[in-house]
């Protein structure tokens, strides 16, 4: 008994604890924007993310507009970046792709996304989506003959449900990359965002110095509950069960620590998608403790492991294009 009602007293002081949080936070965050620097940061109104100026230096389809027939030979590697991110997550491994000689790229800007404070707040999940599956379709009409996905973090499960949804024709679709996914966000309060988000308004995040104007530092409740909606979304999916196209192959790479994606992500997806023979898809776990481990530019600090996880996934990456 007594063991009862001390547990029920704590859960009562836990309760009061988190709506005085909740009303202390409500009184310093009403409906007026936060504090945004628009010298500095993305959610400001002076800064935009180069692709939206210059598409023809990130997009394929707008930078080769009549492609010959060699180049519709070449693969192209559409890249996704995460919530909250812009173009600039996908930059070294387009440079590699680059080196290569033989590797298109396409760096999508996720919708809503790359712009200011109040485009970021307004975008739904599919928004963020569309330009994925825009460039795929461009490409494809174009004639190109091999198209490849590449998502980080929340591009993953936004090209999972272009997969599983079939949002686009798969016939030249030859593999996936997910890197990082999101299926299981590490923090695991982001379920509680539909709550408390309305008294909230927004959350501060924290950036590294070579971080600023490419990631926004304002995260709307508005955005994080549409980053939770998808991502249960692909959680009941998997559940249900997810076969990929006929040919197409998948290859995760998950950090072993991550304090954005759970790495039980990977246990979910290896559960709960297979390729279209049944088979399960290959999922690499990298030795890491950093969320996409292949972005390393604009981090405080990397180390020389860092940047071997990040040669052994560009180099696995090129293996299988």
């Amino acid at each position: 008994m007594f063991v009862e009602i001390n547990m029920s007293l704590k859960n009562k002081i836990f309760t009061i604890v988190l709506l005085s949080a909740i009303v202390l936070a409500s009184c310093s965050k009403d409906d007026a924007l936060p504090p945004i620097d628009n010298a500095i940061d993305l959610d400001g109104t002076l800064i935009n993310d180069s692709s939206l100026a210059f598409p023809e230096k990130y997009l394929q389809s707008a930078g080769n507009v009549n492609p010959s027939t060699l180049d519709l030979e070449i693969p192209v590697v559409i890249c996704a970046h995460g919530f909250s991110a812009t173009t600039f997550e996908w930059n070294e491994f387009c440079e590699f792709a680059k080196s290569k000689q033989n590797i298109f790229t396409s760096q999508v800007l996720l919708g809503s996304h790359g712009r200011d404070y109040a485009d970021f707040k307004a975008g739904t999940w599919q928004q963020w989506q569309q330009p994925i599956i825009d460039e795929y379709n461009k490409l494809r009409t174009l004639g190109y003959k091999k198209i490849y996905l590449a998502g980080a973090s929340t591009g993953c499960a936004l090209i999972i449900d272009i997969i599983k949804s079939n949002k686009i024709n798969a016939d030249v679709l030859k593999h996936i990359f997910l890197i990082d996914p999101i299926v299981v966000p590490s923090n695991k309060t982001m379920t509680l965002i539909s709550v408390v988000g309305p008294i909230l308004n927004y959350t501060e995040a924290s950036k590294e110095k070579g971080e600023n104007g490419f990631w926004y530092k304002y995260l709307p409740s508005q955005a994080i509950d549409q980053l939770n909606s998808v991502t249960q979304i692909i959680r009941k999916d998997l559940e249900s069960g997810i076969k990929l196209p006929v040919n197409v192959g998948m290859t995760v790479y998950k950090s072993k620590k991550d304090n954005s994606a759970d790495p039980i992500s990977a246990v979910l997806i290896k559960k709960g998608l297979k390729l279209s023979n049944g088979s399960d898809v290959e999922v690499q776990m990298i030795d890491s403790d950093i969320h996409v481990v292949t972005r390393l530019r604009g981090r405080n600090v990397i180390s020389d492991k860092d940047i071997e996880n990040q040669k052994f996934v560009f180099n696995n990456m090129g293996d299988k294009i």
